[in-house]
Order: structure tokens, then sequence, then C-alpha cells
């Protein structure tokens, strides 16, 4: 079973990450493909991430998850606040029942750099970069990684990634650590990341 990583936050909370290494048919058995999605590999990240809410809570009700106008997942009345993501080879999600929560898993890109103007201020990157001697590539996946877990969490669209996700503090290291922000000027996160086979792992919690 290629479950790499699991960890239980807190009494009612759970992460896990999952290495898709299957064929379509093992996750098929488990879990019902509510939709259609056409590229085989999209599928198998679709999933893997519905398997992953079953392998954390055997009771959580796949069938009853409805996709918001945003296209974020959600079940009504939300016995379960939930986030799944997926990137490359692996899919992540993190199940609550007290806390909304928002996750994201990022493959290491090389060439992020191009693209950083759309979703960092350079004096943020530069403050951030005194925190932490990070390599850049890698600094800017995490942050990319970070506001993406926030967008999640929100869940409400409408979010400017280099104005409304602002970033304060890093403690840590480069592998492990949480980043402070502040979100649409009012909200205070805390976003925990962990670094595992060049890929980043990042999640925020917060009471419902």
């Amino acid at each position: 079973m290629p479950l790499v990583y699991q960890q239980n936050i807190n009494a009612t909370t759970k992460i896990a990450v999952w290495h898709i290494t299957e064929e379509e048919d093992f996750f098929l058995q488990q879990v019902p493909l509510k939709r259609e999605i056409s590229h085989w590999h999209k599928r198998l990240q679709h999933l893997a991430g519905r398997l992953l809410l079953k392998e954390m809570y055997p009771d959580f009700p796949l069938r009853l998850i409805q996709i918001a106008d945003t296209k974020k997942p959600f079940l009504e009345d939300e016995p379960f606040h939930f986030s799944i993501s997926h990137c490359g080879d692996y899919a992540a999600a993190i199940v609550s029942k007290s806390f909304r929560a928002g996750v994201d898993v990022e493959l290491l890109n090389e060439k992020i750099g191009q693209i950083q103007h759309k979703f960092i201020f350079k004096h943020e990157l530069k403050a951030l970069h005194r925190q932490s001697a990070m390599p850049e590539n890698k600094m800017l996946t995490l942050i990319w990684s970070v506001k993406e877990s926030v967008f999640k969490w929100w869940g409400n669209g409408n979010v400017d990634f280099k104005k409304d996700i602002k970033l304060k503090t890093i403690t840590g290291n480069p592998e492990q650590g949480s980043i402070h922000c502040i979100f649409k000027k009012e909200h205070e996160l805390i976003v925990h990341y962990l670094y595992f086979n060049n890929n980043f792992l990042t999640w925020v919690l917060t009471a419902k």
C-alpha cells in the first residue's frame, strides 16, 4: 500500500499522502468515480484522493460529495470538512470533523521563477529569504503551495494570490516548518509544510 505519509494532527483531524503506483481497477474496486474524467492520469489522481478519505475515515460518505461552483468538493452540513490535492504521482487529503482545512501537494518546480511575479511581491520574497536559506526555486514552490492551501481553505474563489495572501514569517527549516500569513487583511493563518521526495505538502486549519 503506497500510503507514504499519514498524521493525526489532532483528535479530529488527519492528513495523508498516497503515492500513485496502481492501475485504475485497484481504485475502482474501492471508491466510485462519480464524474467523467477523460484523461487517464487525472482519473487516477481523482480516485487516489477519494481513497485517501476512506483510508483516514472509513465512514466517510464519498457518494454524498458535491462540487461547489468554485470547484471545491464539499459535504452538505459538513459532517467532515476536507480538502484534496494532487500533483504528478501523488495525492494528498486532509479530513477534519472540527476544523476548516486546506491542503496542497506540489512538485518542486525548476521553472517557477518565470511566473513568480504573478503570486509574490519582491519584498515579501526577500524577507522570507532572510529567514530561511532555502534555494530560490524551492522557496518559490513552497510559497505557491502555501497559497494554494489557503485558497482551498477559503473555498469561495475570488482570491488574488499576490494581493490577498501575504506571507510574513517562516519558522523551521527547509524540510519542515510553518509560515505565518495574512489572508484578505483580516485572517491570520499558520500554514504548515513538509518536504518529501521533491514535493511540498502544505496544510492549514482553523476553527469552523
